[in-house]
């Protein structure tokens, strides 16, 4: 543990809210293990575990927690942005965005320049259009949808900020519903393309949560718990939607891509168990060993969750460089080994985390000029941003000699565009706004 996660632990205010850093940390480092486990890599290529053992597919109904980490995102951006409202006259959008965005984009963009250099070289070379190769160029930036996905969030909170203090719950049923009409007019009336619209409401839905729990309006989690459970179960029993909380390879409806009821259900269940823990999880956060643990793996979690893929290919081409023969996924010989490649990936994401994480980091930056125009300069930064965060999830490093492309809200996108389009969205809401101190944590 560094000195500074020390001295942070030990200057954590009394009235701080422990449980959401803990929720934070554990949605993170759930999706890592999963990730590493899911990956059914052979010498035809990487395929999907749950594909493979479709008995499987029930276990993301408890490790699907990608919609905690968002429900926590709400809570912690509606915080973020009330502080800075207090203490700023005038408008603060491009302040906010400024401050949300700076400990998120660094450590992603090195990521992407990194891996955009190792891909470059790699095809420079000839070696780009090999099966393991390929696929490890398309997986590595799959994970980038979340970051994208975040980014759309933080850029609507403060609308949807003011439409939570005026209709509390209604907001929030608003977007559940409008994602409700969604699934009608996809599945009942087969309108072409509206199932994109729920990339937007299922997940604000979900932070809208967020935004409740900010203000203590989650009384009843047991019920909030029971009742996204029951509705999930019903809409996979008796709808269209298939058992697994993940996109499986080659399936006709996912609830992931793009979302559905379904997974919107399945995000109640988890918000509202994870509520129910809340109690015993604070008392034992109250302890200084547990709490400096949390403050640590908090100041890392992001660059781990970058890099973690990297981990896990680098155990596996390890595996090939020794002579070592990948047995079939799912085959005796192939568990045996899983506990070695997770404790191997997690020991190489360990040395990429010490490499990178300074990124990571907070640190002082120069102020930018004031400008009146900063929000709409922030609002156009931010939203090339996600674009192109959302679009290099799609393309993946594969192509970026012979211009590949994927489709991107009706428009294709090559990865270069999309690196060029999240580097300049960066710029914009870096110069947007004068750099401020905004409380970034729950």
């Amino acid at each position: 543990m560094t000195a500074s996660a020390r001295a942070m632990a030990e200057a954590t205010p009394a009235d701080r809210d422990r449980y959401v850093d803990l929720l934070r940390v554990a949605s993170l480092g759930t999706v890592i293990a999963g990730h590493w486990l899911m990956a059914a890599v052979s010498g035809d290529g990487i395929g999907n575990l749950l594909a493979l053992v479709p008995a499987l597919q029930v276990l993301t109904w408890g490790l699907q927690i990608m919609p905690v980490f968002f429900f926590v995102g709400g809570f912690s951006h509606a915080l973020s942005y009330r502080s800075l409202a207090r203490r700023t006259d005038g408008p603060v959008y491009a302040a906010f965005l400024r401050a949300r965005l700076q400990r998120l984009l660094r450590p992603t963009l090195v990521f992407v320049l990194v891996w955009a250099a190792v891909a470059l070289a790699v095809q420079l070379a000839g070696h780009g259009g090999g099966t393991l190769t390929g696929a490890a160029l398309r997986l590595v930036t799959q994970p980038l949808w979340f970051i994208g996905i975040y980014l759309a969030m933080v850029a609507f909170t403060p609308p949807l900020l003011k439409l939570h203090e005026r209709h509390g719950w209604a907001a929030f049923a608003a977007l559940a519903g409008a994602a409700a009409l969604v699934d009608v007019l996809r599945f009942a009336l087969g309108v072409p393309y509206v199932e994109f619209l729920n990339f937007a409401f299922v997940w604000l839905a979900v932070h809208q949560l967020g935004f409740l729990r900010a203000d203590g309006r989650i009384r009843r989690p047991a019920v909030l718990a029971a009742a996204g459970l029951a509705g999930a179960a019903l809409l996979v029993a008796y709808g269209p939607y298939p058992l697994s909380m993940v996109g499986m390879p080659g399936e006709k409806v996912s609830n992931m891509a793009p979302p559905t009821l379904a997974l919107l259900c399945h995000g109640l269940w988890l918000v509202g168990a994870v509520q129910l823990a809340a109690g015993p999880a604070t008392a034992w956060l109250r302890r200084p060993r547990v709490w400096r643990g949390v403050v640590a793996a908090n100041g890392l979690a992001m660059t781990a969750f970058l890099w973690h893929l990297t981990a896990m290919l680098g155990v596996y081409a390890a595996q090939l460089a020794l002579g070592l023969g990948l047995p079939a996924p799912a085959t005796a010989a192939w568990w045996a080994q899983v506990p070695v490649r997770m404790l191997a990936a997690a020991a190489l994401t360990g040395v990429l985390v010490a490499l990178f994480r300074r990124f990571e980091t907070p640190r002082p930056s120069a102020p930018a000029p004031a400008r009146r125009t900063g929000g709409p300069v922030a609002a156009l930064g931010i939203t090339l941003c996600l674009l192109g965060i959302l679009g290099l999830s799609m393309t993946g490093l594969g192509g970026l000699l012979d211009g590949h492309s994927a489709v991107l809200i009706a428009l294709p996108v090559t990865a270069p565009a999309a690196i060029a389009m999240a580097l300049g969205g960066w710029y914009l809401v870096e110069r947007s706004a004068p750099a401020r101190r905004v409380r970034l944590g729950g």
